[in-house]
């Protein structure tokens, strides 16, 4: 059984404006406004909230890693009571999932947004049944780019490591591919998609039309 991982934000959804806007509610409770740019600072709300609370504090030249620390649940109760505003998928994402579902392939997905999260916020968007397996970061004790976790998508999927790949588009996806054995294929759109272009993985695609091609090729 062939089958395909997808992470999830920056790959399947582009969920950085929510996210964004989570860390500066945050900023803007301390009186400091807001400190992020959800188009330019897009590719930092992928690295997790954390990040993006230490990069307005370092702009704003307040605070230190106590405050993210006080921070961090505050941002995360207000992404989970904001978590669908501005989200949305990118184009061709679902169309793709569906066209290798009419292939015979098992699809999952394989995030480090804490498992609740991805839950709710594929819930709401009214995918959650479409995917074969859903693993978080904090579903297992360890999350990408250890293999752990892309493995155990894949069994509970129904598939097989050997017969699988990963889409993402970061590092973390690129690396977890090494750890695991498989390839990667990363998209070249969404918050990271400079940074994904200059990274060597076994193919890139464009926009998600290319990939259940792409996909045949690399799991014939």
């Amino acid at each position: 059984m062939r089958t395909v991982i997808f992470d999830l934000d920056g790959t399947l959804a582009d969920t950085s404006f929510d996210l964004i806007e989570a860390a500066n509610a945050c900023f803007r409770g301390l009186g400091l406004g807001d400190l992020l740019d959800p188009v330019s600072d897009g590719p930092v709300a992928l690295k997790g909230g954390k990040a993006m609370l230490t990069l307005g504090f370092e702009r704003s030249g307040t605070h230190g890693a106590e405050e993210v620390d006080r921070q961090h649940p505050v941002l995360l109760d207000h992404y989970k009571a904001n978590i669908n505003r501005h989200t949305f998928f990118f184009d061709g994402a679902m169309e793709a999932v569906r066209a290798l579902k009419s292939k015979g392939m098992k699809v999952g997905i394989c995030t480090n947004k804490p498992e609740a999260l991805a839950l709710q916020l594929l819930t709401e968007m009214g995918v959650l049944e479409e995917f074969h397996s859903l693993i978080g970061a904090d579903t297992l004790p360890v999350r990408k780019p250890d293999p752990l976790p892309y493995q155990e998508a894949v069994k509970r999927a129904g598939g097989v490591v050997e017969r699988s790949l990963i889409v993402g588009d970061t590092t973390t996806d690129l690396y977890t591919s090494h750890a695991a054995g498989v390839p990667c294929v990363l998209v070249t759109f969404g918050p990271s998609g400079a940074g994904a272009r200059m990274l060597e993985c076994a193919a890139h695609i464009d926009h998600f039309d290319a990939l259940p091609e792409v996909v045949e090729r690399l799991l014939p």
